[in-house]
């Protein structure tokens, strides 16, 4: 009855209780029978037929060699965060030397549930509670391994430990669901924030393309202006001064075509003498600036030069006519700086 309280729902190493000796026995499969000859240890009975000598030897010890399943009961634990937690877990043993188990402890499974308490609560207080719900795989495998060192010379070896339930403080409890919340709108606000800049990427990416598409259709369109209507204009342009240049030149040739050339360039030369020192403080002038009638007379001087071989063959080929003699370029000047002042 102590043993029972003390194990609570823990199975009982003697299954087939302690038989009889009646001279012939049949040991059943995967159980080991120890037998004690006038009190002292005499064999273990394999499975199968068994012969014994009745009144000296007994049989002292019926151990099963399956895997037993010991429910460890709940404890509290303290955690290295000052967390008390209430753990229960469950504990996979198999006999491996029926001898040791049978005279190593009295008690081989109360010893093992003992030695997984202590062993458990031992490991706890080195974790956090964030580490103890992480790593419950690696605290199992250490209670194991801390099992396995101290019951080698009970002969059982523990195949395996499980945490069934963790049991945490209310108020801890709600702290770790508002924990959990507020991680999850911190992923959600994450996610909000790199939405937002991936959108505003793809908005950006698509304003460069279309800034660049639009300036290369406008570069396209400034070429082919060019090459259109400066290219027209350019063309007009020069036929309009083509025609100018023989108007000038028809207008030349007539009768008193010289004066009126010498009247343009002097008109030309007032013109640009008023305009010095406007447009900069810079301005080169002639050693004769005053001079203006022998600046004409050096001008026309040129011209005549430049038109007199032209004007040798127009006399050549027309015949001559009578018309009033042209007065002389210098005396036009004269007459004509006369009137001005």
């Amino acid at each position: 009855l102590k043993r029972a309280a003390r194990l609570g729902p823990a199975p009982c190493r003697w299954n087939s209780g302690l038989p009889m000796n009646i001279g012939v026995l049949f040991v059943p499969q995967q159980e080991a029978w120890v037998v004690e000859r006038m009190g002292k240890f005499h064999r273990i009975l394999e499975p199968g037929l068994n012969f014994l000598i009745p009144l000296l030897d007994r049989i002292r010890y019926v151990q099963s060699l399956k895997e037993i399943v010991i429910n460890v009961p709940e404890q509290s634990a303290v955690t290295l965060d000052n967390v008390t937690l209430q753990i229960d877990g469950v504990l996979y043993l198999r006999v491996m030397d029926p001898y040791k188990a049978s005279y190593g402890v009295e008690d081989p499974e109360y010893a093992v549930t003992q030695l997984a308490q202590t062993t458990m609560r031992s490991e706890l207080g080195k974790l956090s509670l964030d580490r103890v719900f992480r790593e419950r795989e690696s605290l199992n495998a250490s209670i194991v391994d801390a099992i396995n060192q101290a019951s080698d010379c009970w002969g059982i070896r523990c195949l395996r430990y499980e945490i069934k339930d963790i049991h945490v403080p209310p108020r801890v409890k709600e702290s770790m669901q508002m924990q959990v919340e507020a991680e999850r709108r911190k992923r959600a606000t994450v996610l909000e924030s790199e939405g937002t800049r991936e959108s505003a990427i793809n908005v950006a990416e698509g304003q460069k393309q279309a800034q660049i598409l639009a300036s290369e259709a406008e570069k396209a369109e400034q070429i082919n202006k060019a090459a259109g209507r400066e290219a027209n204009a350019m063309l007009v342009k020069a036929r309009a001064k083509a025609e100018a240049i023989q108007l000038l030149a028809a207008a030349l040739s007539q009768q008193h075509g010289n004066a009126a050339a010498s009247l343009s360039v002097a008109e030309q030369y007032v013109n640009a003498f008023s305009k010095l020192a406007k447009d900069s403080n810079t301005v080169l002038l002639p050693a004769n600036t005053g001079d203006i009638t022998n600046m004409v007379a050096q001008a026309l001087g040129i011209y005549t030069t430049l038109t007199k071989p032209q004007a040798v063959k127009t006399q050549d080929k027309m015949p001559p006519a009578h018309e009033d003699p042209q007065p002389p370029a210098t005396e036009v000047l004269k007459a004509e700086q006369g009137s001005s002042s």
